[in-house]
């Protein structure tokens, strides 16, 4: 197989559901270039719009109306958050601190999925939650209101529930602090000290001091790591060529994927970097290597917990035993990602064993691969399996390649073009 080729790969899903949100309750009109339009993006949108914000229909380059800290309105509707964690979790931040009570709702999928983690915490400073079902998923119901401060260690690694916290602290303008025993995505921090809100960060410690601030800003979004690395992947068990792939975000937090190639033995290099909206950008181009099997310990796992299903893919085609560990998470994302993983690897010819928190692949080098794909309406286990479906001979066959839309509507079309 051949590779060869450029491509943008849609804007970052974290970074687009942020700018919209803060946009929305800044001061003055908030300019987003490059916003991913996916469907996880446009829940956020719809959700924002139902709050009373000014949010125009997503494109390229759109500009939103913020309405202060304090100006969404009580809902006459649900607020459907279709199949996207961040919007459910981020927005039970926002609505926590609002002077109102607003219900949630999702798609089977995201109804399944927990929220304990955010409700706790939220609660502690003032909120009222209850579900609606037996467990902590949607509906859920949030009751708003004058909030007190909070300080949090967080439970388990979770950018959403930290990210939560802070929006809370924000919109009811009362200090927060968060202690992280792991770093975890740090978009949201990062975006509120550009629009001149006084957030520390310091060895663990995030702090948002209270202020009436939150300026409006131009924010390009860049393209995802996490949609990047599925071509980065592509690339690395390809058998010549190289794949450029443009503006990607290189965030420390996001960048673990392209590491973890490296050690495999695929090659991976940045070009043309460079600082824009506070995020480092840069070129990534990705070639073949002679993969081999690695360790991916619990400390790595907040870096590319979105990409394992795509690594383990790229295992599979490795030579060796690739272990990861710490990845309980997993459990929990849009369908049981380490069940889906090694069943998925099992029906298609590859040698998987599910862990607790996580997986085991041993891989012999051999392809192509061949059987039926159960993606569970998960975006990423389709498209990652996807990959190993380009493999000249193989016959994979995803059970729902729609769903990828979720996070990169282009996919399908973007894979057909750069595979020669």
């Amino acid at each position: 197989m051949r590779v060869d080729g450029s491509l943008r790969v849609p804007g970052d899903k974290s970074i687009s559901h942020r700018a919209l949100m803060l946009g929305a309750l800044g001061q003055g009109a908030s300019r987003v270039r490059g916003v991913l339009q996916s469907l996880d993006v446009h829940s956020t949108a719809g959700v924002l719009r139902t709050l009373g914000a000014e949010v125009p229909a997503l494109s390229g380059d759109m500009v939103v109306t913020g309405r202060g800290r304090v100006g969404l309105r009580a809902p006459t509707a649900d607020l459907d958050c279709g199949n996207s964690g961040t919007t459910t979790r981020l927005m039970a931040g926002v609505v926590a601190g609002s002077p109102l009570a607003a219900r949630f709702i999702g798609d089977a999928s995201l109804s399944r999925r927990p929220m304990g983690r955010v409700a706790r915490p939220l609660s502690q400073m003032g909120a009222r939650f209850s579900f609606e079902e037996r467990g902590d998923g949607l509906p859920m119901t949030v009751q708003g209101g004058a909030l007190q401060g909070l300080t949090w260690r967080m439970e388990a690694a979770s950018a959403q529930v930290k990210s939560a916290i802070l929006l809370a602290g924000l919109v009811a303008d009362v200090p927060v602090e968060v202690h992280e025993s792991s770093p975890t995505r740090d978009h949201t921090e990062r975006m509120l000290i550009g629009r001149g809100v006084d957030v520390r960060v310091d060895d663990g410690v995030v702090t948002l001091v209270p202020s009436s601030r939150l300026d409006a800003a131009d924010q390009m979004v860049p393209a995802d790591p996490s949609s990047a690395t599925f071509f980065a992947v592509l690339a690395a068990i390809a058998d010549t060529g190289a794949l450029s792939l443009d503006d990607v975000c290189i965030n420390p937090t996001r960048s673990g994927a392209f590491n973890v190639l490296r050690r495999m033995g695929a090659s991976v290099r940045y070009e043309d970097r460079r600082v824009d909206g506070g995020e480092e950008l840069a070129r990534v181009v990705a070639a073949p290597g002679t993969l081999r099997g690695v360790e991916i310990e619990a400390h790595e796992v907040p870096s590319l917990v979105d990409e394992l299903p795509v690594l383990a893919c790229a295992a599979a085609c490795a030579v060796g035993e690739t272990r990861v560990t710490g990845a309980s998470e997993l459990r929990v994302k849009e369908s049981d990602r380490i069940k889906a993983i090694v069943e998925n690897l099992r029906a298609v010819g590859a040698h998987a064993e599910e862990l607790p928190d996580g997986f085991v692949v041993s891989g012999d080098g051999r392809r192509p691969f061949a059987g039926r794909v159960a993606t569970h309406g998960d975006h990423r286990i389709a498209m990652a399996f996807g990959i190993l479906g380009a493999i000249p001979g193989s016959q994979v066959i995803v059970d729902d390649r729609d769903c990828a839309a979720v996070s990169f509507p282009t996919f399908w079309e973007e894979l057909a073009r750069v595979v020669r």
